[in-house]
């Protein structure tokens, strides 16, 4: 009986454990995610994980520009729909204005969930870099 005892213990080793279940007594619980809750809470600046991600984001975009304007330099200027003349440069700008005017709108007059207004802010930055 007692070799049988050890077999199931080495087959499952989860009821092995179970049996010292004491050591997480009295520790706090890990705390769940935040996208609100600042990455290093002693920084002089509360990098959330949405400010990172923006960040990334708009220097990701001047990088992407950079390598096209060093494969093929010039701008890309063209005349568009508004009636500028604009380069890839410029289109990332009024990409970037557009898009904060757009949130900043939608939070005045909607408010909360801001899921509409990044949609709105992709089609907003396809229409600039396809006709502006």
């Amino acid at each position: 009986m007692k070799g049988l005892a050890i077999l199931f213990l080495l087959m499952f080793p989860a009821a092995a454990q179970a049996q010292n279940s004491w050591g997480t007594v009295g520790q706090e619980p890990d705390k769940p995610f935040s996208w609100t809750a600042p990455l290093w809470p002693s920084f002089w600046m509360a990098w959330t994980p949405v400010t990172l991600l923006l960040f990334i984001g708009i220097f990701s975009a001047m990088g992407i520009i950079t390598v096209l304007e060093i494969r093929r330099p010039g701008g890309d200027e063209r005349k568009g729909a508004l009636g500028l003349t604009t380069t890839r440069g410029d289109r990332l700008f009024i990409t970037l204005l557009g898009t904060v005017y757009i949130f900043l709108a939608w939070l005045g007059l909607v408010g909360m969930p801001l899921w509409a207004p990044l949609g709105i802010s992709i089609a907003w930055g396809i229409f600039c870099f396809w006709k502006v």
